[in-house]
């Protein structure tokens, strides 16, 4: 057989799909943060961390055994509480994941571009979107990797401290909030991901990010409050209508901000008997509360507009870095 008779037999198949790109730039960006230093410091400074969160909080659970015993998905309480000088590892992991986003989305674009490798990227034999979209989907599957990693060591070590086997709906409840904290950690990444597509600089983009970050998560509640001053004002000689307009307006600002959606999304979603995510509580709320704890399905539908909220911040901030990314000209 010559090789002009064996050409046609190596070519596709007619209709055959085409090739998926951005499979194969994910591929190689995820080997990439698998070698890479950063992955390994944020992993062991997520570990260490929600080691010592969770070795502190299950001291505090076995000192009052007798009365934990009675309470409701024990399991996942390790996770809530926190005891000084340590929060609880939510309160941690909503603060620092933001930065595993962060750190594998701030040089995505501009750092192929300072190195002058972006040319040759997008002229290989894949549409241009596959670039963007591999390196968001490399990025996003190493931050799983890395929550998975340390959630199932955290499980591991309450279930020796603890000596308890988590029931089904504790398994459960900690999946959907893996599955939320990758979302939420989706959100920083993508919004990385678009500074870095905006600024030519990483390290422009990376101080973006960052102060964005610091904004949110530090002075969120400042100037939510001093907002709510001004749209809400309670005068001189408030009434209780006048205080309670004033927390509500609050709290409807203050959910704005990511970290706020993800902390009311976790805290319900860890814990069964959380009733509202509200920090506005009358005492006729209070009183007529039922006393019993809430199904998973219940405690959903408390924050499926957290979540959805998250969801859609983290689809518009990819969906405008992609658009941009698609809409510069790459220069050799």
């Amino acid at each position: 057989m010559t090789a002009m008779d064996a050409a046609p037999a190596l070519r596709e198949p007619v209709g055959s799909p085409p090739r998926i790109g951005w499979l194969v730039v994910a591929r190689k960006e995820f080997a990439d943060h698998l070698a890479s230093a950063r992955f390994y410091v944020l992993l062991v400074l997520l570990g260490l961390v929600g080691v010592a969160t969770t070795y502190v909080a299950s001291d505090t659970i076995r000192s009052a055994a007798e009365a934990a015993t009675e309470v409701q998905s024990i399991f996942l309480k390790p996770f809530l509480i926190g005891h000084e000088p340590l929060p609880s590892f939510v309160a941690l992991v909503g603060f620092i994941v933001p930065v595993l986003g962060i750190a594998f989305g701030f040089d995505a674009i501009s750092g192929e571009r300072a190195e002058g490798t972006l040319p040759r990227l997008v002229s290989q034999p894949i549409y241009r979107d596959d670039v963007i979209n591999g390196k968001f989907a490399a990025g996003l599957a190493v931050i799983g990797l890395i929550l998975v990693a340390v959630t199932a060591l955290i499980a591991g070590i309450t279930i020796i401290r603890l000596g308890i086997a988590p029931t089904a709906e504790d398994v459960v409840r900690l999946g959907v909030w893996l599955l939320v904290s990758v979302v939420y950690v989706g959100f920083w990444l993508a919004f990385a991901t678009l500074c870095s597509v905006a600024f030519r600089r990483a390290a422009t983009a990376l101080l973006i990010a960052i102060g964005l970050w610091l904004v949110a998560t530090l002075f969120v509640s400042l100037l939510a409050s001093l907002a709510a001053g001004v749209l809400s004002p309670v005068g001189a000689d408030p009434t209780p209508a006048a205080v309670i307009a004033n927390a509500q307006m609050n709290d409807t600002l203050s959910r704005l901000a990511p970290p706020t959606l993800y902390s009311e999304a976790t805290q319900v979603i860890l814990d069964p008997s959380a009733r509202t995510t509200s920090s506005l509580l009358l005492a006729a709320q209070v009183d007529r509360a039922v006393g019993s704890v809430l199904p998973l399905t219940q405690s959903l539908l408390l924050v499926w507009v957290q979540i959805v909220a998250i969801v859609a911040l983290t689809v518009i901030s990819f969906a405008v870095a992609y658009v941009l990314f698609m809409r510069q000209e790459v220069r050799a």
